[in-house]
């Protein structure tokens, strides 16, 4: 019997972030981008490309707060080729300069946020904090 935890339904918003941490800096690694719902089919094991806002937003949270490029800028529309809207990424940056920064990184020397680190990069937010 295998003696180790996975990923299962009732995984919370910052441990499915770390999850999604570890297939984004595979793609960053190999010089790729990920649609949302192959993100998702990897993650859930089926098309749910609608519940990954607050997934990835721990991670761009955790990279934005850490001074990262935001890895999250990797996932991308199957139609539009670009990240969602939400994502926050440098305005003063080409979608192109942006994922040069992420592929440059050597994401693999990092040592992988916590969920804990992840939810309160997520929590830390101007927009939590003002609602506070």
């Amino acid at each position: 019997m295998a003696n180790y935890d996975t990923f299962n339904p009732s995984s919370s918003h910052p441990q499915r972030a770390l999850q999604a941490w570890q297939i984004l800096i595979a793609a960053a690694a190999s010089r790729q981008t990920v649609t949302y719902l192959l993100l998702s089919q990897k993650m859930y094991r089926r098309n749910a490309q609608g519940v990954l806002d607050k997934v990835l937003g721990h991670v761009a949270c955790f990279c934005n707060e850490r001074g990262l490029p935001t890895l999250t800028a990797l996932v991308v529309g199957k139609k539009r080729g670009t990240p969602g809207h939400d994502i926050p990424v440098d305005p003063s940056k080409t979608m192109d300069e942006i994922r040069e920064l992420i592929y440059r990184t050597d994401w693999f020397d990092i040592v992988p946020p916590s969920a804990s680190q992840l939810k309160a990069a997520f929590d830390s937010r101007p927009e939590v904090a003002r609602e506070r």
